[in-house]
């Protein structure tokens, strides 16, 4: 079956989305030759976007997460207008994304469960205030709130656990789908690359441009963007 036979047979997709949604926003994911992991730094990104590193070196930390994980300019793309059509379609459930950047909800999409977190939402360490991304973007070095406390970005962070609640409503969204549509991610990322197995519909669909040994209904190696833009609606 095609792509386009799949979405028009199914009344309740759901789609799981990692960096490869983002790439074509020229957000750079971490794994590719020019991911971040790949870049030279005085540390490891991984051992910088840790928990322990965010309490023990914070100005560094905030140094490379303003200038490597943020990217405001960033509009969404092809695939994420398309997911947004879906889902005021009445096709698509929900987006459960791997992503922190809101480009999903930028594009229109409602239902989105961000499991890592958004650099769109700020809060207070100390009093728990909340702060805008502009927030972050404005300050000199570490961002502290009002009261003096410092400002974390609601992202998890290595060393922390995903949101309970937002595990729970993706599980329930991946039972509950006939199709589910996974794209741009190597599902290398554990525990959200675990919730797939929480599948049990009629279509399981992957759309990644590096080949997964996925056992899926459908596999298509190429651009995310390029193959949602012509689905119909």
């Amino acid at each position: 079956m095609t792509l386009q036979e799949i979405v028009d047979d199914s009344k309740r997709i759901v789609f799981f989305g990692g960096a490869g949604v983002s790439t074509e926003s020229g957000i750079p994911d971490f794994r590719s030759q020019d991911g971040l992991y790949n870049q030279k730094y005085d540390y490891p990104p991984e051992q910088i976007v840790s928990h322990t590193f965010f309490t023990r070196k914070t100005e560094e930390f905030y140094r490379f997460y303003k200038d490597r994980m943020i990217f405001p300019k960033a509009k969404p793309n092809a695939a994420h207008k398309k997911l947004a059509e879906l889902e005021r379609a009445g096709k698509l459930f929900a987006v459960i994304t791997q992503n922190i950047d809101g480009l999903h909800q930028a594009a229109g999409s409602v239902n989105v469960i961000e499991l890592h977190g958004s650099v769109h939402r700020n809060y207070c360490m100390s009093c728990g205030k909340s702060y805008s991304l502009d927030k972050i973007m404005a300050s000199e070095g570490v961002p502290k709130c009002d009261c003096g406390g410092l400002i974390k970005p609601d992202v998890v962070l290595y060393e922390e656990s995903l949101n309970t609640s937002d595990i729970e409503r993706a599980v329930n969204e991946i039972s509950k789908a006939d199709c589910l549509i996974i794209g741009g991610t190597s599902l290398a990322v554990y525990p959200a690359a675990g919730l797939v197995h929480y599948f049990k519909g009629k279509y399981l669909v992957v759309i990644n441009k590096s080949e997964l040994n996925a056992d899926a209904d459908l596999v298509i190696n190429d651009s995310i963007g390029e193959v949602l833009s012509h689905i119909s609606v």
